[in-house]
C-alpha cells in the first residue's frame, strides 16, 4: 500500500513540476538538437547599420526597460550580460506540496515520514547578448540574445531523506514572446527594422 501511495505521490509531483519552461541539463547546453536551428533563428536578428556601439547601447537600454540590470559589458567584442532576480513561486506549487503531504501521511503508520516536496523559491533570470558585424564592410550587424534562469528550491523531505534548501537548477528560456518583445523594442530604440534568416 505504501509503495503505491509513494508512486502516486511522485507521479503527482512530477506532473506538477513540469511547467512551460523546458528543463535543460548542463551537459545538454552544447549539444545540437533538431530544434537548434529554430532556437537560433528565434534568438537572432540582423540590423543594417555600421554603428555597433549604438546597437549595444540600445540593447542595454531595452534590457533595463525589461527590468534587467547590466552586470557586464565589453563593447570591443560586442558582449553584454544582464540579470534580474524574481520570486520563482508558481501557482499551485504550495497546493501540490500540501496535497502530497496529506496523501503521504498514512506512511506514518509504516513508520516513515510523510513526503514534503521542495518548492521553487527564488530565481535569477539572465540575458546574454552578442552583437557582431557579419560582412567585411561592417554595414550589417548580427544580434543574438539568449535568456536563461537559475532557480533555487526550498527544503523538502522524501521518506528518511531530507532535501536541503538551496538546490539549484538551470533552464534555458525558450518563450518566443520574450524574444519577439526584446527585438521589437530594440528595433524601435535604434529606428531600424530587424531582419531574420
Amino acid at each position: 500500500m505504501s509503495r503505491v501511495l509513494q508512486a502516486g505521490a511522485w507521479f503527482v509531483l512530477s506532473s506538477q513540476l513540469a511547467g512551460c519552461v523546458t528543463h535543460t541539463q548542463p551537459d545538454a547546453f552544447f549539444q545540437l538538437t533538431a530544434e537548434s536551428p529554430a532556437h537560433k533563428a528565434m534568438q537572432t536578428r540582423f540590423f543594417e547599420t555600421k554603428d555597433e556601439t549604438e546597437l549595444l547601447s540600445a540593447s542595454a537600454a531595452v534590457l533595463q526597460d525589461l527590468g534587467f540590470q547590466v552586470e557586464e559589458s565589453v563593447q570591443d567584442v560586442g558582449f553584454l550580460r544582464a540579470t534580474k532576480e524574481r520570486s520563482a513561486r508558481e501557482y499551485g506549487q504550495d497546493i501540490s506540496r500540501f496535497l502530497i503531504w496529506i496523501a503521504s501521511t498514512p506512511l506514518i503508520l509504516g513508520r516513515q515520514l510523510p513526503i514534503m516536496i521542495p518548492v521553487d523559491l527564488h530565481q535569477k533570470i539572465a540575458a546574454v547578448l552578442v552583437a557582431r558585424p557579419i560582412n567585411p564592410e561592417a554595414t550589417r550587424q548580427e544580434v543574438r540574445i539568449m535568456f536563461y534562469r537559475v532557480v533555487w528550491k526550498g527544503d523538502g523531505m522524501a521518506g528518511q531523506n531530507a532535501i536541503p534548501p538551496g538546490q539549484q537548477k538551470m533552464e534555458m528560456i525558450r518563450d518566443p514572446l520574450l524574444y519577439q518583445q526584446f527585438f521589437a523594442k530594440l528595433s524601435k530604440a535604434v529606428f531600424l527594422e530587424a531582419f531574420t534568416l
